[in-house]
């Protein structure tokens, strides 16, 4: 027998990216999570079991001290139902460690990786190099005899633009820090 939902159950179900009838594909969308934690042992771990127990995958980790020492800042940014990640969100607040939970999705914020990238160059290649990295405001961090080193920060496209015009150069080694976010601030006139 098959069930029928009222309009509303339909919204709420479109709304968190459910499947409406039978057949329809969830719709999973990226989320990115600021949680405010205190530096203690095993705190970072208490949260990634949250995300692991329900089978989520974490596409990208990143915590650091903030301007307290007893305090950091940790990162998030995963892929899933919105429901769901709305039920992990709140799981999150009620940690021992977790002082407080900040859902970035869908509200204004900066977001920034930032991306250590060393390629293969030579006399004739060094300032083709140089010039992609200028348009990307890149910065060089070291210069070999057979590579050079680069830093670039910025939004995720960007990252991945920077990459994929080196590709055809040879890269050797990259290094990426994973995404930091913060909500941003903003300020209307009358």
């Amino acid at each position: 027998m098959a069930q029928t939902l009222t309009p509303q159950q339909i919204f709420r179900r479109r709304t968190a990216g459910e499947p409406v009838a039978p057949g329809d594909a969830p719709q999973d969308n990226r989320h990115v999570i600021s949680v405010l934690l205190e530096n203690s042992v095993g705190a970072l771990n208490r949260v990634a079991n949250l995300f692991s127990a329900r089978g989520f995958n974490l596409e990208s980790v990143s915590v650091g001290e903030t301007d307290d020492p007893a305090i950091s800042r940790l990162t998030i940014v995963t892929t899933g139902n919105d429901r769901i990640i709305g039920q992990v969100i709140q799981q999150l607040g009620n940690l021992v460690d977790s002082l407080g939970v900040d859902d970035l999705t869908g509200s204004e914020h900066v977001e920034r990786e930032l991306c250590l990238l060393k390629v293969a160059c030579d006399a004739s290649t060094r300032g083709e190099l140089m010039d992609v990295a200028k348009i990307f405001r890149a910065n060089i961090i070291n210069v070999a005899p057979d590579s050079m080193m680069f830093e670039v920060t910025g939004p995720t496209t960007k990252v991945n633009a920077f990459i994929g015009m080196m590709r055809p150069m040879g890269i050797r080694e990259v290094a990426r820090s994973g995404r930091v976010a913060m909500r941003r601030q903003l300020i209307f006139g009358d």
